[in-house]
């Protein structure tokens, strides 16, 4: 049995480029880009499942965990919102500069260096976030099941990732690593790119529910990303915990 989802070269990979991560010009901008949407749908769909009303802090007092959390990107919005945030990635590098701004910006955030099954936490969490981090694991399923562990019952887990498909090959890899130069090439591997109903029969079957699914797809005319119902590149979906 494996007891580890670290990919090393996945982590040598980003943790070359970790200073980057708050430059929105640098080698990070397509997640900045990003980051608008992620933060509506998550903030949005917490407050439809928990029926939460402060419009001020919206997430008050709900436990987050982050997952490959990075530099923090999606850790710090999340805690503006009033969330209770840890974030954890196995580059610690990351998390170094993770820390670094969150202190800098005066928020409270715990961040540890820990992959999921490494993580000891007494705390099970309202909300784990998964977000562009299965396409970059050595064990998806043991990662997923690990993931599944931190979660209390009927909590929320949000997986955004791309679909395996010849689209998501050519927008994904050529057209943003080879021809845009959004991203550094060899950022993805087509082959840990992941079916919809792969990822929905996964997790259905250490205990979580599809809740809902959508595609997201990058409009060049206005330089922004919105939800779409083609799921063929990009695509996000909420899981509940039975």
């Amino acid at each position: 049995m494996k007891n580890n989802t670290i990919n090393k070269k996945e982590i040598e990979k980003f943790s070359r480029i970790a200073e980057e991560w708050w430059n929105p010009k640098g080698k990070f901008k397509p997640l900045h880009k990003f980051n608008p949407i992620r933060i509506s749908y998550i903030k949005d769909n917490i407050m439809g499942s928990f029926k939460l009303k402060n419009k001020k802090k919206p997430l008050e007092k709900v436990k987050i965990l982050d997952i490959g959390c990075g530099g923090g990107l999606l850790s710090e919005p999340m805690c503006r919102l009033g969330a209770d945030v840890t974030g954890i990635d196995a580059s610690e590098k990351n998390i170094n500069v993770a820390k670094l701004h969150a202190k800098k910006n005066n928020l409270d955030i715990k961040y540890f260096c820990a992959s999921p099954e490494k993580f000891k936490s007494n705390v099970k969490f309202d909300v784990v976030l998964n977000m562009e981090i299965v396409e970059h694991v050595e064990d998806i399923n043991f990662f997923l099941k690990s993931c599944v562990k931190l979660l209390r019952k009927n909590g929320i887990m949000f997986v955004a990732t791309l679909n395996k498909t010849l689209k998501s090959y050519v927008f994904a890899i050529i057209g943003a690593e080879y021809i845009l130069r959004w991203l550094p090439i060899g950022t993805h591997e087509w082959e840990k790119f992941v079916r919809p109903e792969d990822l929905v029969d996964k997790l259905n079957k250490i205990g979580l529910r599809l809740d809902t699914l959508d595609g997201m797809k990058f409009n060049l005319m206005r330089d922004n990303w919105t939800l779409s119902e083609d799921k063929s590149i990009n695509y996000i979906g909420k899981f509940i915990k039975n």
